[in-house]
This record gives C-alpha cells, sequence and structure tokens, in this order.
C-alpha cells in the first residue's frame, strides 16, 4: 500500500527535517507540528544556505503556501 504525503510527514515529528521554500530558501529544525495546509512548527530551526548554517531561529513557524517540500534528513 502506497503511504499518504501526510503519513511521512507524522513519522517525521520530532525528528529533523528539511524543508524547501518556493523562494530557494531551506530551513532544517525538528518537527514539532504541522498541518493539513502544510504549517510547520520547527524547534531549534536554522536557515541553510549552501549546505552551511547562516541563522538560527529557535522555534519558528513557516506557513504552509511558502512550503514546496518536506524531508526528513538524518544528521551525520
Amino acid at each position: 500500500m502506497a503511504e499518504r504525503p501526510l503519513d511521512v510527514i507524522h513519522r517525521s515529528l520530532d525528528k529533523d527535517v528539511l524543508v524547501l521554500l518556493k523562494r530557494g530558501s531551506e530551513f532544517r529544525g525538528r518537527l514539532i507540528g504541522y498541518d493539513i495546509h502544510l504549517n510547520v512548527v520547527l524547534a531549534d530551526a536554522a536557515l541553510i544556505q549552501d549546505g552551511e548554517v547562516v541563522k538560527n531561529y529557535g522555534k519558528i513557524v513557516i506557513r504552509g503556501d511558502n512550503v514546496l517540500a518536506i524531508s526528513p534528513v538524518e544528521i551525520e
């Protein structure tokens, strides 16, 4: 049986995710909440550019209209 998108996101709760935005920005953080509109709440969020952290935000809410993709990440 195929997985549904929200199932993948739900399994990522309390884990690190990478959120890609339509304008090309990337945020990495621990997913602590989401809704059906893909509004997401990240804890320990950081803005990533060229694979490097350029700014730390702590806790942020990203409006779902801006989300292009959400990916579970493994921190090495």
